[in-house]
């Protein structure tokens, strides 16, 4: 494998080095900083001419930074005479935003593939992105993997049989109910309505989560107001306890005090985002990792082999 390379920014190096672990490989060297008036400085140190080249880069908080840094390491490789780019971005940034929703406003995940494919992206992986269509916004090839695999080994791994697979909301129900049907569980779904930009109210709970172990299953978790109202909804209806599961711990504002506070159990995510701040010391948090998914994806790929197997 001399012609691959492994490169990552600043948002997550911890999982590209537990990536290059599973791949035995080392991460390749470059300068990632910041000039002091905020300009940021890329420099590749080692020789990428006619390398396939990947760059572990998840597009979370500060989100704007870590997008910039991956659009100029792209450019830098572009420059270096790389024979291939691939954008690994666990945790695509601003694929909430990928419609409009109110006239003179933005489709924002769309703005994004085009700034990648215009900084010399030739292929991009991702993880559980927030609406699947976003790979349509692409024109060059996109890897949708899912933590579904990881998570669904933790919840046989962890929980008796007695399971109820909640939907936080209407939009991630087909994604409960292929859950529930691979752990023979039952499939309940909450009536959200949603008031304000991160700001939902949970209604009603519709299916059966009476005496059983309730988990919410959700792409992710952004100020947990959704999660901590499904909590507080699926307690009424007598659930004998509460986990969530979600691929990304977004985690912003008020989230680690609500999610302390909740009805809830546990919170099991994976390191597509790092934790940080009270997220780190919060004992309800359990982090998986989805580094050998990855890295199967990345070896895969540089080998031309099919990864259609991991899009389970």
């Amino acid at each position: 494998m001399n012609d691959l390379a492994i490169f990552a920014g600043n948002s997550n190096p911890v999982l590209a080095k537990k990536i290059c672990d599973y791949l035995d490989v080392s991460l390749g060297k470059a300068k990632v900083k910041t000039f002091s008036d905020g300009e940021i400085q890329i420099e590749i140190d080692e020789n990428v001419r006619l390398k396939d080249v990947f760059i572990v880069q998840s597009v979370c908080s500060p989100v704007n930074d870590n997008l910039v840094e991956l659009l100029l390491m792209i450019d830098a490789f572009k420059r270096s005479s790389a024979s291939r780019i691939t954008a690994v971005m666990p945790y695509y940034g601003y694929a909430r935003q990928d419609k409009k929703v109110a006239p003179r406003v933005p489709i924002s995940a769309k703005l994004v593939a085009d700034l990648l494919t215009v900084a010399g992206a030739n292929r991009i992986i991702t993880m559980d992105l927030h609406a699947v269509q976003i790979q349509g916004f692409f024109n060059i090839p996109v890897d949708n993997l899912f933590a579904a695999p990881v998570i669904l080994n933790y919840i046989k791994n962890n929980f008796d049989d007695n399971l109820s697979i909640v939907s936080p909301d209407t939009g991630g129900t087909e994604r409960a109910r292929a859950f529930a049907k691979r752990m023979n569980a039952a499939l309940a779904i909450i009536d959200k309505r949603r008031y304000a930009p991160n700001k939902a109210k949970a209604m009603a709970v519709i299916g059966d989560v009476d005496k059983k172990i309730a988990v919410i299953l959700d792409d992710m978790v952004d100020t947990a107001g959704t999660l901590t109202e499904a909590a507080g909804a699926i307690i009424k209806n007598g659930a004998k306890e509460i986990h969530a599961c979600c691929s990304h711990p977004v985690l912003s504002g008020p989230a680690i005090d609500r999610i302390a506070a909740s009805a809830l159990k546990s919170l099991v995510v994976t390191d597509t985002i790092p934790l940080s701040g009270k997220a780190v010391a919060c004992d309800k948090i359990k982090v998986l990792s989805i580094a050998n998914l990855v890295g199967e994806a990345i070896i895969r790929s540089h080998r031309g082999d099919s990864v259609t197997s991991l899009f389970v």
